[in-house]
């Protein structure tokens, strides 16, 4: 599936609340690609009981409720949380869990494991302590049948990905204090090596395309800054600053009628627990 481009959209707005609501109105759905296509390999459906970690505004996990699956979501994000809360739980409604922190606060005693894991999120696989990633995947995985896959999804090969010259415009202004929070290319081996660090066995992968498009160039600034990746650049310099390098980054994916479209390529690895 091909992403539609996404609607204008008003100006950028430093609001961590407009910001949640541009990941869910604008940016997830870019990677609607990429969920799709580890459904289907692993046959997502109504005997599925799936966690999904850094699970966002709930796209995904709706998308696999969609098929049947019993679905479950934490996300450090309480805004992002609150907006899945409102896809997946309408009016209190449905089976869906979903908590702030860890696995268990999905979880009740006597429930049955989860039997598969997804973390699918490039920039929470390319981004942050890599050992602090290995030890939540460890922790979920914890919560998951014996041979339970565990997807992890990070960036294809950076000649393959166009927002890469956006992303290092973040890295670059970024404080070189905040390392952790700054955006690097995916190595070849990186989802390896982080399965190896959570104690999980590699079994697998995948390369699916996930192309960006926005139907303008405020859009594209708009999703492209919900995703987190230049929260660092903004506290080091300022939101004006970032837009502007940002937008100076997306210029040559600037179509003539005004589109923003960019060619991306994901990687996901399948690791047992």
């Amino acid at each position: 599936m091909t992403p539609t481009l996404v609607r204008r959209h008003r100006p950028s707005s430093s609001s961590p609340e407009s910001r949640a609501r541009d990941w869910a109105e604008i940016q997830e759905r870019m990677l609607v690609p990429l969920y799709e296509a580890v459904y289907e390999r692993l046959e997502v459906g109504s005997g599925t009981r799936l966690l999904s970690l850094g699970c966002g505004s709930g796209l995904a996990l709706l998308m696999a409720a969609s098929r049947g699956a019993a679905v479950s979501g934490v996300d450090p994000d309480g805004r992002r949380l609150a907006l899945a809360r409102e896809r997946l739980l309408p009016e209190g409604a449905g089976a869906a869990r979903l908590g702030h922190g860890a696995p268990e606060s999905v979880m009740d005693a006597g429930s049955p494991p989860f039997n598969l894991v997804t973390a699918f999120d490039p920039l929470y696989c390319a981004g942050g302590s890599a050992q602090g990633m290995a030890t939540a995947l460890a922790r979920a995985a914890s919560c998951a049948e014996r041979g339970a896959p565990v997807v992890l999804a990070g960036w294809g090969p950076q000649e393959r990905c166009a927002a890469s010259g956006a992303l290092r415009v973040a890295a670059r202004l970024a404080d070189p204090m905040c390392a952790p929070a700054r955006w690097r290319p995916c190595g070849r081996d990186d989802l390896e090596n982080l399965a190896q660090q959570a104690g999980l066995q590699p079994d697998g992968s995948g390369r699916v395309a996930c192309p960006y498009g926005y139907a303008d160039m405020g859009s594209a600034v708009r999703g492209m800054l919900s995703t987190g990746a230049f929260d660092a650049a903004v506290r080091a310099t300022d939101e004006e600053q970032v837009v502007k390098e940002l937008s100076e980054a997306l210029h040559p994916y600037l179509r003539r009628d005004g589109t923003v479209w960019m060619p991306n390529v994901f990687r996901y690895l399948i690791a047992r627990a």
